[in-house]
């Protein structure tokens, strides 16, 4: 059987990995001219392991992308960062429930109260009945008003904008489910991880071709695919399309009316990440992860990686993420680097004022697409991996649910849609 793979992100490369270890044909077609999809990196000269576009990290308890790291033998580091909440120009750590119950602007009742609430979702196993509630106001009640104010609610103005207030509580119990104190990452980075994938592909007969862009896939007994510079179609067995819904309805035009408006309804963020790239630590009391709890903030996260992984492997560079997540047609979504620094850099020299002497480059990564809205009920818009074209698949990050989207959730459902190809047959 020969598959055809569009997108050589994690969904992409572990579909790919799964389906020729089986013992079948597979072609990946990307038109970026890296593997790593979201995950993607960057390197410069003077730098040893490359960085994410997008700050990217594991969880201890990911085994989908752990247990694949130990197949293909790649190694993993794991440590233990700090992570941290900016609230009134101060930096807190909050990463454990001895933090929480420490924490020093709320009155002790409220932060029993509010770990009690934490606690009780961590440990609640069933999600379904959580996602028809909207996680402002549960939290706003169940945590405390001043509570909530304080730390939740400018992080989820922050994170979805607009859309806060529709947000399932099902999407906030999974990221309070899911959450470990220790973290894992790649040796190398992700694009290298991304890379020896490729390489287990290609010694497992497989291809995987960059800089190619797919212009329409069309309907048939066995399903055909249209290259855009070649104009050249070519037939297989399976396609599996691993693209936004929106990018799908334009590359398979002929698609129902009535398919096409589910998979359009799906709303989503961009993100948008300057990197900071200095001689000298920005958060010096050694945060990784700050999240930026402060309603008038131009920015989600401030997530300093040589706080995480050591600076030696990027020549002694201390590099910092600003970022954002935001619609592609806000303003700030088309600003430069320096443009967005600019807007920045009143927030920046809050944490850190002289940060600006240190300062060596910056690095400006976007992606259109990348945050999924979770509005209530979000399990009954997931549009199914089979579509209505005969075997074409479909598997993206809108499918990701409830988990939030990331590489570990990428690999299993890269290992459920090749599954399911593999079973059909």
């Amino acid at each position: 059987m020969h598959v055809c793979i569009i997108g050589a992100g994690f969904t992409g490369l572990s579909a790919g990995y799964y389906l020729s270890k089986a013992g079948h044909k597979v072609t990946i077609f990307e038109q970026d001219k890296k593997p790593g999809g979201l995950a993607v990196g960057f390197s410069k000269k003077e730098w040893e392991w490359t960085i994410e576009e997008h700050y990217h990290h594991w969880f201890s308890n990911d085994t989908a992308v752990l247990g694949l790291a130990r197949e293909i033998k790649y190694p993993v580091i794991l440590k233990r960062p700090k992570t941290s909440v900016f609230v009134k120009d101060s930096s807190y750590q909050l990463d454990s429930p001895l933090h929480v119950l420490r924490f020093p602007l709320l009155s002790l009742f409220v932060r029993i109260r509010m770990a009690v609430v934490l606690a009780l979702l961590r440990f609640n196993p069933w999600w379904q009945p959580l996602e028809k509630i909207r996680a402002h106001p549960f939290l706003k009640k169940t945590i405390g008003k001043k509570a909530y104010e304080l730390l939740w609610e400018p992080q989820l103005k922050n994170k979805f904008g607009t859309y806060y207030k529709d947000i399932s509580l099902a999407w906030f119990w999974a990221r309070v489910k899911k959450r470990t104190s220790s973290l894992a990452y790649p040796h190398g980075g992700f694009l290298k991880f991304a890379e020896a994938l490729v390489a287990e592909i290609r010694n497992g007969g497989g291809n995987v071709m960059f800089n190619v862009t797919v212009q329409e896939i069309k309907k048939g007994r066995r399903p055909k695919v249209l290259f855009a510079h070649s104009k050249k179609t070519q037939t297989f067995d399976a396609v599996i399309v691993t693209t936004p819904g929106n990018i799908f309805a334009r590359l398979a035009p002929s698609l129902p009316a009535r398919y096409v408006q589910q998979l359009t309804r799906l709303k989503g963020l961009g993100a948008m990440n300057l990197v900071l790239r200095l001689r000298k630590q920005f958060m010096n009391d050694g945060t990784y992860w700050l999240s930026v709890c402060d309603h008038g903030a131009p920015v989600l996260a401030v997530v300093e990686h040589t706080n995480f992984m050591d600076r030696n492997y990027y020549n002694n560079e201390h590099l910092v993420y600003v970022g954002n997540y935001v619609s592609p047609e806000d303003v700030r979504f088309r600003k430069n680097a320096n443009e967005l620094l600019k807007l920045y850099d009143p927030f920046l020299r809050r944490i850190n004022p002289p940060y600006k002497k240190h300062l060596i480059g910056l690095e400006l990564c976007k992606a259109p697409y990348a945050q999924p809205i979770i509005e209530t009920n979000y399990s009954r818009l997931i549009p199914p991996m089979h579509t209505p074209f005969p075997h074409v698949y479909l598997a993206n990050i809108q499918q990701v649910y409830p988990w939030d989207r990331g590489t570990n959730y990428s690999v299993e459902m890269g290992k459920q849609v090749a599954d399911a190809i593999m079973n059909a047959v």
